[in-house]
């Protein structure tokens, strides 16, 4: 068996973080059902451009395989039935909502705990379900710009300047995964479930580490650095080459008496201006443009091998299409494959969570609706009369009123 695979989550999620977040749980064998909304097509993230074909994205099976689908349209009395249901036969509710949204869907721990006292609700929200922000809409790039990051980020001359990747949200989907399985583990050794109340702003706070505890003891202003130098340590920043960029770090004090070597200049591990990480760091503005004018000879292959050589921290600065190829990537399994009724074989980055020796298995995103069998008659037991009473009465979409809902789409206004 896989690590997860006796556990079962309700995913009321769209989107990014949320989805980011479980899917690392789906890969290591949880039943993850996705709560799609009919009313609105289901998660946007399966509209997303630019490689999206109806109701079927790239960018969805990013963050979605593994999963299954159920078209539910929780506003209803039918559609909350079946979602509660579900409850009595699940591990956890797990979500991704505006702060005072889980309250009022009813999706909290005191709202469920009557169906199943050890069920774990996992909100993960913009700004918490607590504070002054709490009814905001949070969104990496906002937050991101709130938490200080981008203050940090960029050339000291440029503007404020966001991650190329949306670092909040899927930091903060991985701290509610920690979250939930810590609940998990809690409710099945007490028998008593609870709330985990997470927010994409605590993460990115949280995320400020050791540079807000400069901040909070002893006045630090943190600020921009050139070439994305680290604050502290000199030289550790990215260099230009004859024909590209690179990193060089010397964390160590051995590692910059190596570099020495490296760049021809074994004298300079005994000047006083530099021989310790005080003595670079106060004389940077002498040091940091020699060894830019030294680095700026050769090419980036040209630099890399005695680099390597001497076990100094370096490594070229690659574009995605570089990264993607490295040996590295290949050799540690972290492009998989799926099958895809529209795509055909999918290509996508694997989860970077290893737990055991067993390579994990992948499978494609759901379509939407596709499991809504499964959930009704397999794990909810539902007859055939049921099924179709609920199917009228919209539990599972207004355009399945009337048909089966077995096997159907459930087709909504598109997102």
């Amino acid at each position: 068996m896989r690590p997860l695979e006796d556990v079962r989550i309700i995913a009321v999620e769209q989107y990014g973080a949320g989805p980011f977040g479980s899917v690392h749980l789906a890969d290591l064998g949880a039943e993850v059902i996705k709560i799609e909304d009919p009313r609105v097509g289901g998660d946007v993230g399966r509209y997303v451009p630019p490689y999206n074909e109806g109701e079927d994205s790239l960018f969805f099976e990013a963050f979605n395989r593994g999963k299954r689908s159920l078209s539910l349209d929780l506003g209803t009395e039918e559609g909350r039935a079946v979602f509660e249901d579900l409850v009595r036969v699940s591990d956890a509710v797990y979500s991704n909502l505006r702060g005072d949204v889980p309250a009022k869907m009813r999706i909290t721990y005191d709202d469920l705990k009557h169906l199943n006292p050890a069920i774990v609700c996992c909100s993960l929200t913009g700004f918490g379900m607590s504070g002054p922000r709490r009814s905001e809409p949070g969104y990496d790039y906002v937050l991101q710009g709130l938490a200080g990051w981008m203050d940090v980020t960029g050339e000291p001359e440029g503007p404020p300047t966001k991650s190329g990747l949306s670092m909040v949200d899927y930091s903060g989907g991985f701290v509610a995964a920690i979250s939930l399985l810590a609940g998990l583990h809690a409710a099945r050794r007490d028998g008593v479930g609870m709330d985990c109340d997470v927010s994409l702003y605590d993460t990115a706070i949280g995320l400020l580490t050791y540079p807000a505890a400069w901040h909070l003891n002893e006045g630090f202003v943190p600020a921009r650095t050139r070439h994305s130098a680290h604050p502290s340590l000199v030289p550790f920043q990215a260099f230009e080459a004859r024909d590209g960029w690179l990193v060089v770090g010397c964390a160590k004090e051995k590692f910059w008496q190596r570099l020495t070597e490296v760049v021809g200049h074994p004298e300079w591990a005994a000047d006083p201006r530099f021989a310790t990480f005080a003595d670079r760091r106060n004389n940077q503005d002498v040091l940091l443009p020699l060894l830019e004018e030294i680095f700026r000879r050769r090419t980036v292959a040209e630099w890399l091998p005695p680099l390597y050589a001497a076990s100094i921290p370096c490594g070229p600065i690659n574009d995605v299409a570089t990264a993607l190829t490295e040996e590295h990537t290949l050799a540690r399994d972290l492009v998989v494959e799926t099958e895809h009724p529209v795509w055909g074989t999918v290509r996508q980055v694997a989860s970077p969570v290893r737990v055991g020796n067993e390579r994990p298995a992948y499978r494609r995103a759901p379509r939407r609706n596709e499991d809504v069998d499964h959930v009704t008659r397999e794990l909810l037991r539902y007859d055939d009369e049921k099924v179709a009473a609920l199917a009228k009465a919209g539990a599972f979409g207004a355009s399945a009123a009337g048909t089966s809902a077995a096997g159907t789409s459930a087709a909504g206004a598109s997102a």
